[in-house]
């Protein structure tokens, strides 16, 4: 399976229910690493100190929502990919989990642990692809650069 050849995915989930932290935890903890988190505080000092791939979180929390969180994290950790899940179906909160937190996957409670399991594998892909992208972006400028010391434009260069 794609995901045991690149372990480790780290995932961190943000729910302010401990039975949810916990559950999934126990669920996902040999197929992945797992961070928990129960507030948008903790999740942002866990994002602060550890490279993250894929976050889950919930929408409704006391102090800061899902959408809003991610909204929050959006400039200084754009690098995860955001996975929205919640109780409740609101279309409003669907647009603005696209719009405003730029979110991969929307999904409700209860949730199905192989639905869970397989976004986390393809957001983790996403993840490695924009990686993947960045890496070649850079080596095409550096490559630019060495052409320009050689006084070679690559406007000059023929298809």
């Amino acid at each position: 399976m794609y995901y045991e050849e690149t372990l480790p995915i780290t995932v961190l989930y943000i729910d302010d229910e401990a039975s949810n932290l916990q559950a999934f935890a126990a669920v996902f903890r040999r197929e992945f690493e797992v961070l928990t988190a129960q507030s948008a505080r903790e999740g942002l000092e866990i994002l602060a100190e550890k490279k993250v791939h894929v976050i889950l979180c919930d929408q409704r929390m006391p102090e800061v929502t899902g959408v809003e969180f991610f909204e929050m994290i959006l400039q200084r950790f754009p690098q995860p990919i955001r996975i929205l899940i919640t109780g409740y179906a609101d279309i409003n909160v669907v647009i603005d989990a696209i719009n405003k937190g730029e979110v991969y996957k929307y999904l409700t409670k209860p949730w199905n642990d192989d639905d869970i399991r397989n976004f986390i594998i393809k957001a983790h892909e996403v993840y490695t692809l924009r990686e993947e992208n960045e890496r070649l972006l850079q080596q095409v400028k550096e490559n630019k650069e060495k052409l320009k010391a050689f006084g070679i434009d690559i406007h000059d260069i023929g298809d």
